[in-house]
């Protein structure tokens, strides 16, 4: 069996493939294109193929797949998988030398690879992200634009932004100035209107997403999130610890022997996802339901020894354990006398 081995970029990359004795049977650059590959991989017997995980690794891992060979798509983070290389001597070259070793002696940590449906979903919630962003920006700068005039648009929400400058006094010029704004806000809010009523028509059809829904301060949005970036509560073992490691929401630790220090939170992965979950807990926080108030109750407690900040953060991540929770045992959230869990 031969193995091979692909340092990917986006314009062209660097391919290695080494026989069973390791030596080298080929190594050039070629263009990434599926027609190069097709060239390079299409007429070869079945080999196994590393690659790390990338922006371009998934689509790649695709097709060579469909030309009937293994791929690895390997987690970059896995330090061993490039033995003794130098990084104060990085290249292309070095790089899938050591990669090529690494499948050949299966040197490896697999990368979790999500399904087309769950990619499909992370594309479409981007999409609305950036959308969002971008009608975030326009408002701030509206906002800007009319305090240099002495005006002041008066708070609400983001879709009604538009009525409320309406009811302001604009100088003719300055409304001249505002007109492409306005525009594009307009634009960009049909645009969200539509993509929130597919966002909700997919919450409502999807059971695990009613499900998370059913715990305080979490939307289809937060629900629909939290599915598309954990994908599959399996791979973290049962363990909702690592789901809110994995987002980022536990502190570093620099301890040994007796001495123990914890810091902030590592912030690692995914941090749209939890941005949310800590706009979730504000949620909860500033909430009144009955279902938020062992939580509220906790986090209040909290608050009062180690200050309101430190407590949202706290209570964020007690919520992706809960959520994790939820969507491992196929439990709606429930409250108990002793407190708020999942059941």
């Amino acid at each position: 069996m031969e193995y091979g081995a692909i340092d990917l970029h986006l314009r062209r990359s660097q391919i290695r493939i080494l026989a069973e004795d390791e030596s080298i049977v080929l190594d050039r650059r070629i263009d990434t294109t599926r027609a190069e590959f097709d060239r390079v991989f299409g007429t070869r017997p079945p080999l196994r193929i590393l690659l790390e995980s990338s922006t371009e690794s998934e689509w790649v891992a695709q097709h060579l797949e469909g030309l009937g060979h293994e791929v690895i798509v390997a987690d970059p983070n896995y330090a061993a998988m490039y033995g003794s290389r130098s990084r104060k001597v990085k290249t292309d070259k070095r790089d899938v030398a050591a990669l090529a070793i690494a499948c050949r002696r299966g040197i490896y940590r697999r990368a979790h690879r999500v399904s087309a449906e769950t990619r499909t979903l992370r594309q479409t919630l981007r999409v609305r992200r950036q959308l969002v962003q971008m009608r975030s920006g326009l408002i701030s700068l509206l906002r800007s634009l009319l305090r240099q005039h002495g005006l002041r648009l008066p708070s609400g929400s983001a879709e009604q932004v538009l009525p409320r400058l309406d009811r302001l006094p604009l100088p003719a010029d300055l409304a001249a100035v505002l007109a492409p704004v306005r525009a594009v806000i307009t634009q960009l809010t049909t645009t969200l209107t539509a993509a929130d009523v597919e966002v909700e028509a997919r919450a409502t059809a999807d059971p695990v997403t009613q499900r998370l829904m059913t715990a305080p301060g979490v939307g289809p949005v937060v629900a629909l999130t939290f599915q598309a970036v954990l994908d599959d509560p399996a791979r973290f073992g049962g363990d909702a610890g690592r789901a809110s490691a994995f987002v980022g929401l536990v502190p570093r630790e620099d301890s040994s022997a007796e001495r123990q220090h914890k810091g902030h939170i590592t912030k690692t992965g995914p941090g749209e996802l939890r941005a949310l979950l800590v706009q979730a807990s504000w949620v909860i926080w500033r909430g009144r339901s009955a279902a938020g108030a062992d939580l509220r109750t906790w986090a209040q407690t909290l608050a009062a020894r180690r200050g309101r900040r430190i407590a949202i953060v706290a209570l964020a991540r007690r919520l992706t354990r809960i959520l994790y929770a939820m969507w491992r045992d196929q439990a709606d959230f429930v409250v108990r006398s002793r407190g708020a869990v999942a059941a």
